[in-house]
């Protein structure tokens, strides 16, 4: 018998596999969307992987969690173009941790001209602001906000942002899959926050690049991290 005369024989998996693997692409649909300035296309896309990765939200809370989201990301470019603009000097050291972030931990904020310092120094409270509205939606740990808050400030400003974001993350993939045990590493290297969580700012890394390859990688990269999540339902 020829190959092609082989019913196709649905393994247990390949379910989960093609709804992760569209998660994936909806995700990066979403970040290239947000790219060209096409808020309601970024919604549609974040809602769909909200829809499917926060089984406890109904659909209208799923797409409250991913408007918040989109206006995160759209607020962050409001205030990265503030910082362009003008120098900005501020007085607060920025360690009050009631700030979430919106003030860097870095600097004293002196007056400057130069961007990556300007950065630093504007207030990013709006931007917190939609990370914690995302956050109380979902019902994940606070911290998201300010984690999520600083490691996008230092993605544009320089430093070690992928702590800040793998950590948001993690408290993410809690919320997801349900377990604060996440990640749950069973013996040593308990530093860190999870390889779905690394795998996230990985993809933050192949978007920066712009180009459909990296692009394609980033999908790829993602679709083991859905599939984290999926499996994490199943086994609830």
């Amino acid at each position: 018998m020829s190959t092609g005369d082989v019913d196709h024989v649905e393994r247990p998996g390949d379910n989960q596999n093609a709804t992760a693997a569209r998660m994936a692409r909806e995700v990066c649909r979403g970040f290239r969307a947000h790219d060209r300035g096409r808020r309601a296309e970024a919604i549609e896309a974040f809602s769909t992987v909200d829809r499917l990765q926060f089984k406890h939200l109904n659909t209208k809370a799923a797409k409250e969690a991913a408007q918040a989201y989109v206006d995160a990301l759209f607020r962050k470019d409001e205030v990265e173009f503030a910082a362009l603009q003008s120098s900005v000097s501020a007085g607060d050291d920025g360690h009050d941790e009631s700030t979430n972030g919106s003030k860097s931990e870095d600097t004293n904020c002196p007056e400057t001209d130069s961007p990556q310092a300007a950065y630093n120094c504007v207030d990013w409270a709006p931007v917190a602001s939609k990370f914690r509205e995302r956050a109380a939606i979902v019902g994940m740990n606070p911290a998201y906000a300010k984690q999520s808050t600083v490691g996008w400030r230092k993605h544009k400003s320089g430093g070690n942002y992928h702590e800040h974001l793998q950590r948001a993350q993690m408290y993410e993939l809690r919320a997801a899959i349900g377990d604060q045990s996440y990640p749950d590493k069973p013996k040593h290297g308990q530093s860190g926050y999870g390889p779905e969580a690394a795998r996230y700012t990985l993809a933050v890394e192949l978007h920066d690049m712009h180009s459909e390859n990296h692009w394609q990688q980033a999908v790829n990269v993602m679709i083991p991290y859905f599939n984290r999540i999926l499996r994490g339902h199943r086994d609830d």
